[in-house]
């Protein structure tokens, strides 16, 4: 399975020159704590991922500080240079990067690196428990199937 069968293409997305308080406003509307920041010149719709910003990073770094969060830019706060996945590689591949870093999230992106989607761990687990469910099915049907053949 690619990486692109199981990763969400709606991405919250913000900008490095953003306000923090923009930037938490965005994750309380759209109910994230996962933004994808991008690039100050996008191409068209197509942008590409230079960096990320979760919601612990700004516990972590802004109230657990007592920062004044209106002071803070979210190029302050995100990882630049974000680990990426591209979204023809099979979801193994990424799994095992997630696995790496020690994240939960990772942004996807074309062959061409704009950014495409976000595949989380949430996602995987979904994908995972349907096709238990298709194996689970297949299994009640064989046993079905066999009661009707051989009564």
């Amino acid at each position: 399975m690619k990486v692109s069968e199981v990763c969400k293409p709606n991405v919250v997305t913000v900008r490095e020159f953003d306000e923090l308080t923009t930037a938490t406003r965005l994750m309380r509307e759209k109910h994230v704590g996962y933004l994808v920041v991008v690039d100050t010149m996008p191409l068209g719709d197509k942008v590409k991922p230079v960096g990320v910003l979760t919601d612990r990073d700004i516990v972590v770094s802004v109230l657990a500080k007592e920062v004044d969060p209106r002071s803070v830019r979210v190029s302050d706060l995100m990882t630049r240079a974000p680990v990426v996945v591209d979204e023809k590689q099979p979801l193994a591949y990424a799994l095992k990067e997630m696995r790496r870093i020690g994240v939960r999230r990772l942004p996807v992106v074309s062959g061409a690196g704009h950014l495409v989607g976000v595949l989380s761990l949430d996602d995987v687990i979904d994908t995972l428990v349907q096709q238990l469910g298709d194996i689970s099915g297949s299994i009640r049907s064989e046993l079905r199937m066999e009661s009707a053949i051989r009564p």
